[in-house]
């Protein structure tokens, strides 16, 4: 499986009227676990989408384990799918649903409702899955549709922000269950918004933003490229106006403000595009000048900052 090319898109572009869902995408990915990762709108849905042959893209090619995805029973039986919108029956119960799915994959009933029992378990919904889907909050409505994209054992996982909904011990046992299946060799691309959900499952990510694939690379690439871009960043220590001083001094700031934060808290607010080089001062000015660091951290957590500046990037702005 990981020498097979899971995933493949030549100059794909998805337009819906005069709006761009992706732009001029071109990836190839062998197998394994991959982390799409991007703000609300950025088009992470509809590089799905596209992936399960949902959508037919407007200009270019998408191949899946090596085929088009667009209308093809092969792929499909190889594909499981958990999406990012309910499209459940509301007025029967989960285990039914998942029932009805495997038996669409060719599953006989018997075996459909056993392995659907066995999934159901699987995501912690043993005792919620005779009960009408009406009745489900959106945590179980999201077990529910990751015990079905599981049951008929896909060789590629696709998961729209599938975490979307649970309560932190939920997120914990989800996020065991999809580490488990990519212990065991099987290929998954998982979308979110939140760097560390997708971080907790897999060390390649895929950075999407405005429809546009703007960077790849692992965990410690991204955290690398937080520091190497514009960024707002918020210091407490002992002495902020020595700090800010030391800063302006070696021109890796454009500012240096002291603030008050809303917890109360006097911080050195800096405006810098040397992020790196700061982190790798504040060692020595700590020895040299008795300062004392309590705290360091960006403005932005979202990372919205970051996909803003690597769109200026791409956009020759910066």
């Amino acid at each position: 499986m990981s020498a097979e090319v899971t995933i493949q898109f030549q100059n794909v572009t998805k337009l819906y009227g005069r709006v761009l869902g992706v732009n001029d995408i071109t990836l190839e990915l062998g197998g394994g676990a991959y982390g799409l990762l991007g703000p609300n709108g950025a088009g992470k849905s509809t590089l799905l989408n596209l992936l399960t042959g949902q959508l037919l893209p407007t200009r270019g090619t998408v191949r899946v384990l090596g085929m088009n995805p667009r209308n093809n029973p092969t792929v499909l039986r190889r594909i499981g799918f958990c999406p990012g919108f309910e499209g459940m029956y509301a007025s029967i119960n989960g285990i039914t649903w998942v029932t009805y799915l495997l038996e669409m994959q060719g599953f006989s009933h018997s075996a459909a409702r056993r392995r659907a029992a066995e999934c159901m378990e699987l995501v912690g919904m043993a005792g919620g899955m005779e009960r009408p889907i009406s009745s489900y909050s959106r945590g179980m409505r999201q077990r529910t549709k990751l015990a079905q994209a599981i049951a008929h054992e896909p060789d590629l996982l696709i998961l729209d922000e599938p975490l979307s909904g649970l309560d932190p011990i939920g997120r914990a046992q989800m996020t065991g269950l999809l580490r488990d299946w990519i212990g065991m060799g099987r290929s998954i691309i998982i979308a979110s918004h939140v760097l560390h959900e997708i971080e907790a499952l897999t060390q390649s990510f895929l950075l999407i933003s405005g429809g546009r694939v703007l960077a790849s690379g692992t965990a410690e690439e991204v955290h690398e490229l937080l520091f190497n871009v514009p960024l707002e960043i918020y210091v407490r220590c002992n002495d902020l106006r020595h700090f800010a001083a030391r800063i302006l001094s070696a021109e890796l700031a454009d500012s240096a403000k002291i603030r008050k934060t809303n917890n109360g808290d006097d911080v050195v607010v800096l405006s810098t595009r040397h992020a790196s080089q700061i982190s790798a001062m504040i060692p020595e000015w700590m020895e040299q000048d008795g300062l004392k660091i309590y705290e360091i951290r960006t403005a932005d957590d979202s990372l919205q900052s970051l996909f803003n500046s690597l769109m200026k990037i791409h956009r020759g702005e910066l």
